[in-house]
């Protein structure tokens, strides 16, 4: 059997890996639900998939998760302040945030460097997390510089011109 390894070295390990950090959010019996990920990844073109994973120990996700639509949104180089909102106490996550909600109640943030409206495809259980493959409907590209996390802080993509 294998020694476990340390999770804190992994954890520091892993963020040495830059990653964009998306919103997941809904509108779930009138009130905007969410929260943020930094582990959005496309998956698939045909069919058009992504995912994200999600902590098995969030609160969150089991409400999400009865959502109809979810709305994803990539969070801009500006939106560091947002993005620790959205990780922090629930009845705070969407104080001052710039939104607005799809007729299928796919919460999307105005200013976001890309979005998606999708719904949920399947989920996988994977160790501590659970892998959740997102079927995308509407995605819209709006330009911009999106916020890195990396090795546990928040950066930007550097001019490569």
């Amino acid at each position: 059997m294998e020694p476990a390894l340390d999770p804190g070295t992994l954890r520091r390990v892993l963020g040495a890996f830059p990653s964009g950090v998306v919103a997941v959010a809904a509108q779930v019996d009138g009130a905007y639900v969410g929260l943020a990920a930094s582990s959005f990844t496309s998956v698939s073109l045909e069919p058009a998939l992504v995912s994200v994973s999600v902590a098995n120990t969030s609160s969150t996700w089991p409400v999400l998760r009865s959502a109809s639509h979810l709305g994803l949104s990539v969070l801009a180089d500006h939106h560091d302040a947002a993005c620790a909102r959205l990780a922090g106490p629930a009845e705070q996550r969407f104080t001052g945030l710039d939104l607005h909600a799809t007729a299928d109640g796919a919460v999307l943030l105005e200013d976001a460097v890309a979005t998606f409206d999708c719904t949920v495809h399947r989920e996988i259980v994977a160790g501590d997390h659970t892998i959740v493959l997102l079927r995308l409907h509407a995605v819209d590209d709006d330009g911009g510089s999106p916020l890195v996390f990396h090795r546990s802080g928040f950066g930007r993509v550097a001019d490569s011109a």
